[in-house]
């Protein structure tokens, strides 16, 4: 069988098993987000909170429900990683230094997962469970309560509130993540992976020449990681690890967790909003863009259009022989696609445009997919953008369901959109501009402007994955990346959680002659057209100083 043809098989067969899920995933969850009935765990999380289940918030309360929830999780796991030498499960680690534990706290409150250390030799048993991976569920269930408070917004009418933080929050931890996370690492076990703190062995030396074994629970974490929740891992090497992703098979497993949540929820808006079809057609917009993400990534990594891959007759440096080129793009396309991170391969050693692709992927906000959550309120905020450029086009007041996208409602959404540009440009700027934030670089030229982008794209946007070449260990990029993670994340969900309540408190609009249809192919290509453009007017300039520069070079 040749690589494309095996390459084609391996991508035809995920969509299918994607297709076989979008349903029965998105009614399960249109139903945890719809019912009023609260399970007996799920009632007794909220007495320990000392929450009302069945009180309602408005948006100002949902986001400050949301904000004060991160805040003290920030401080809960700079706190662990900063005493862990005085917690149980240590095993003898160190406190982990102030800019590292803070980068870090920001990272997996912040559903980034961004990894400036090595798992295996800076952290320990406990601080990885009870601080790290805890992050995992919440920071995702957090990002799907923000996008079904958006639904719901579209879905009211006339109303003050857009449901409860609390009561979301804990059911997408309970009720989805937490099972199929389950479910997932009974696979993944089955597959190989260790799930024990014993038979995954690490020696490492500690002072006086002594050896100790060290290990970690691998595959629970694997499986929450391929959920599009963690970046990270147990091990530095990622899914590229054999203890984490031993087989073909797994890494097609691996990626179907990546985009299982983020394509269903399609399905769970067009319930919401009682029209199906609009979920289909924010489905087609994903679908497309990750299809053409896909094809040109595998396309650019096989023709291996640089020197040292038309020496070596493939671009296989830094990519695992187990997977082969064109299962490796699959996964870096799906990665960066959605609010990963996880790595089968060294995207720094991607060909200059299979690189380039992994960065527009992230560049277009990461909606095609996107993340658990964080993708579908992306879309719609896009799909709002659209609404108004059609309806300026012609003359008349853009509409989207039912609701009249005014003045107020399209300054929120270009604040949203303009939030991640502002961080991504000023903050390789300003490391550029700095002696000592370019002291970090490994290499210089384009590829190393690609790199510092590459890195500011990631933390900006929530991704976590890197292009490696780049010592972002240090005080000053531990900081400046931890702060475009908390402004990347909280910004653009106060200001969807804005929107949310400006719409719900519409009365709904009755469709006329000149309202624009939203389920029809036409606004599928309308709103991929407004995405692309919107992204290569904003980020070309720069990526033609870096990837494209070092491609045509």
């Amino acid at each position: 069988m040749s690589t494309a043809l095996a390459g084609t098989l391996f991508i035809a067969s995920l969509i299918a098993a994607l297709a076989l899920a979008w349903k029965p995933l998105g009614d399960h969850m249109y139903r945890v987000y719809s019912t009023s009935r609260h399970t007996a765990v799920e009632r007794g999380v909220y007495r320990l909170l000392g929450v009302r289940a069945d009180a309602e918030q408005s948006w100002p309360v949902y986001a400050r429900a949301l904000l004060a929830f991160s805040l003290v999780s920030v401080l809960v796991v700079y706190g662990v990683q900063r005493l862990q030498d005085r917690l149980p499960l240590s095993l003898g680690m160190e406190p982990v230094t102030d800019h590292i534990a803070w980068n870090t706290a920001i990272s997996f409150v912040t559903n980034t997962n961004w990894q400036a250390y090595s798992g295996e030799s800076t952290m320990g048993h406990l601080t990885q469970m009870a601080a790290l991976a805890v992050q995992n569920f919440v920071s995702a269930a957090a990002g799907m309560a923000v996008a079904v408070a958006l639904v719901r917004g579209f879905a009211r009418r006339r109303s003050a509130t857009i449901g409860n933080f609390w009561v979301d929050l804990v059911r997408g931890s309970l009720r989805i993540l937490l099972p199929l996370a389950f479910a997932g690492a009974l696979v993944l076990v089955a597959a190989g992976l260790v799930q024990n703190f014993s038979d995954v062995q690490q020696v490492s030396t500690l002072a006086g020449g002594t050896q100790r074994i060290t290990g970690g629970p691998v595959a629970s974490q694997e499986a929450i990681k391929e959920l599009g929740t963690n970046g990270g891992g147990f091990y530095n090497a990622n899914s590229a690890h054999p203890f984490e992703n031993p087989a073909s098979w797994t890494n097609w497993f691996e990626i179907l967790l990546i985009l299982v949540i983020p394509f269903s929820l399609t399905r769970t808006f067009g319930r919401l909003v009682g029209q199906v079809r609009q979920g289909y057609a924010i489905l087609a917009v994903m679908g497309v863009l990750a299809v053409a993400s896909v094809l040109l990534t595998t396309v650019f990594e096989l023709s291996g259009a640089a020197t040292v891959p038309e020496a070596a007759g493939a671009a296989m440096e830094g990519k695992e022989l187990r997977f082969g080129v064109a299962n490796s793009a699959t996964f870096a396309a799906a990665t960066t696609l959605t609010s990963t991170g996880a790595v089968n391969s060294f995207h720094d050693s991607f060909t200059p445009f299979g690189g380039m692709m992994t960065l527009l992927n992230m560049m277009l906000g990461e909606v095609a997919p996107g993340g658990a959550g964080a993708g579908l309120y992306g879309m719609l905020v896009l799909a709002v953008i659209t609404v108004f450029v059609a309806g300026l086009m012609v003359g008349r007041t853009p509409e989207y369901l039912g609701k009249r996208i005014g003045a107020g409602e399209i300054k929120l959404a270009s604040l949203y959109f303009l939030v991640t540009p502002v961080l991504v440009l000023a903050g390789t700027a300003v490391a550029m501009g700095s002696a000592g934030a370019r002291a970090s670089m490994l290499n210089t030229g384009p590829h190393g402007l690609s790199e510092v982008l590459y890195a500011f794209t990631s933390a900006a946007g929530n991704n976590g994955s890197a292009f490696a070449g780049l010592t972002v260990g240090t005080p000053w990029y531990d900081v400046a990346l931890g702060l475009c993670m908390a402004f990347g994340r909280f910004l653009p969900i106060i200001l969807v959680l804005a929107l949310a309540g400006a719409l719900a408190a519409q009365a709904p609009v009755a469709e006329g002659a000149g309202t624009l249809p939203t389920h029809r192919p036409q606004f599928v290509g309308l709103v991929i057209g407004v995405t692309v453009v919107l992204v290569a007017l904003t980020f070309l300039p720069v990526l033609a100083l870096g990837p494209l520069a070092e491609g045509l070079s």
